[in-house]
């Protein structure tokens, strides 16, 4: 069953962010992972949520999905990333039958 990790990034070092963003893609297609969404436009449609940049990943199982987030390449991404973005992230199994 597929599974999506969902973030809602705030950045707060823009330059030092890019150097982030040129090393996850690889470790995201290494398990399996797409991007779904990738900090477009957002409109908040019921709440208080006041989202900074989201991205969706899916991935092909939920297993999949935190041997990412666990991984030598994403770890070493994270570490660039420390000082130039703050991070909610989840990750969520899909429903049963979604693509």
């Amino acid at each position: 069953m597929v599974a999506y990790i969902v973030v809602d990034a705030e950045i707060t070092d823009p330059v030092k962010y890019e150097d982030y963003r040129k090393l996850s893609p690889a470790a995201i297609a290494k398990y399996g992972g797409k991007f779904l969404a990738r900090g477009g436009a957002t409109a908040v449609l019921e709440g208080g949520w006041k989202p900074g940049r989201i991205v969706i990943l899916q991935f092909p199982s939920l297993d999949q999905a935190k041997a990412f987030y666990t991984s030598v390449e994403y770890t070493a991404a994270r570490r660039v990333r420390a000082g130039a973005a703050t991070m909610d992230i989840i990750v969520v199994e899909g429903a049963s039958g979604a693509v």
